[in-house]
């Protein structure tokens, strides 16, 4: 499944957990309580959001997201994916996702999904690092992820891995290996999201007591930014860098501290670009006062930066009086056309 498909949310916030990771707060991350709604409800919400569906999407699924599905009771389980299953046997929805925890992924939960139309499983992995992991109250284990890999693909299922940065006992090289781990085990996609301390979590109670420093915006791009690359250089999408700003994220208190900005994702990608500008830039025969750097039209404002930024860091490096990015629709979205005639490719492995 390569593109991206139209998605119906349905939120369950801490259902099913075992317990709360340090980081957690579904409530706000979601947008929605933390009841599971019934059938009826979503019911409802799913019928809104299928008149919006655009009709250029070829697929489209409803998704279980904010919970650990396979955690539910095996009879909730059955009544929500039962009613999901009624919109693919009535043809408004091609499949079912959810997001659940890799410890509960096996061989008796892969018996009772089994006669459902699920087609993508994502799993909270978000370290394989074994300190991380039991730092941030996961309760699961690196190769609790491996085995559920295994398990999905072999199932059929597509899979999608969640990673998560800046979590505590966390660093870059640390995050990197996670990255390497991930990548080795080929899921069909991964969400890439910084470490918030969100109010009401214990992270909260840890930052207050100066036992957890969170990143910073700039610490956690500069993180992001080679892992992301990481994931593309292999082949990997990477469908969302960075949280969604929900109206109850984005209230004053929501979020204590650490790394949140709307345009997460998009920091990340000007990052990707400027680094990827400034090494061809450094192996590039002459020294033009005015630098013109080409890209596809629908990278331009990932070469630019926000606010110019990266065309004003390049001045700045390299001493050009004015950097220009003009849009050229005959280069890939993911390359850099430099006036020497010479192309970089960003996330090739050594651009």
């Amino acid at each position: 499944m390569t593109a991206r498909p139209f998605i119906v949310p349905v939120f369950i916030p801490h259902a099913g957990c075992p317990h709360r990771c340090v980081f957690c707060n579904q409530a706000a991350v979601t947008g929605h309580g933390g009841a599971w709604p019934e059938a009826d409800d979503w019911a409802t919400h799913a019928g809104e959001f299928l008149r919006f569906r655009g009709r250029r999407q070829e697929t489209s699924q409803i998704a279980f997201f904010g919970g650990n599905f396979l955690g539910l009771p095996d009879e909730r389980v059955r009544a929500m994916l039962t009613a999901a299953a009624e919109y693919v046997h009535r043809a408004q929805v091609d499949g079912i996702r959810f997001s659940t925890r890799p410890d509960t992924v096996n061989r008796k939960t892969l018996r009772l999904i089994a006669a459902f139309p699920v087609q993508t499983v994502e799993l909270g992995a978000q370290s394989m690092d074994a300190e991380v992991l039991m730092l941030s109250r996961r309760g699961h284990t690196a190769a609790d992820t491996l085995a559920a890999v295994e398990l999905l693909k072999a199932a059929g299922y597509a899979v999608g891995l969640q990673v998560m940065v800046g979590l505590p006992g966390d660093d870059a090289a640390r995050l990197m290996e996670t990255g390497r781990r991930i990548a080795d085990l080929k899921p069909d996609f991964v969400r890439i999201y910084p470490t918030l301390v969100l109010a009401g979590s214990v992270l909260e109670t840890w930052y207050r007591a100066g036992r957890y420093r969170p990143l910073e915006v700039e610490e956690a791009v500069e993180q992001t930014m080679p892992l992301y690359r990481l994931f593309r250089q292999h082949g990997i999408a990477v469908i969302r860098t960075g949280l969604q700003p929900t109206v109850e994220l984005s209230r004053e208190g929501a979020v204590a501290a650490g790394p949140f900005h709307p345009a997460f994702g998009h920091l990340v990608q000007s990052a990707c670009f400027l680094d990827a500008a400034c090494k061809g830039l450094r192996c590039m025969s002459g020294s033009p006062r005015t630098l013109e750097i080409r890209v596809h039209p629908r990278s331009v404002s990932r070469m630019r930066g926000l606010k110019n930024a990266n065309c004003e860091a390049i001045k700045r490096e390299f001493g050009f009086s004015n950097v220009k990015v003009s849009p050229h629709p005959d280069l890939r979205e993911d390359a850099i056309g430099l006036p020497d005639g010479s192309a970089v490719a960003v996330y090739a492995i050594n651009s």
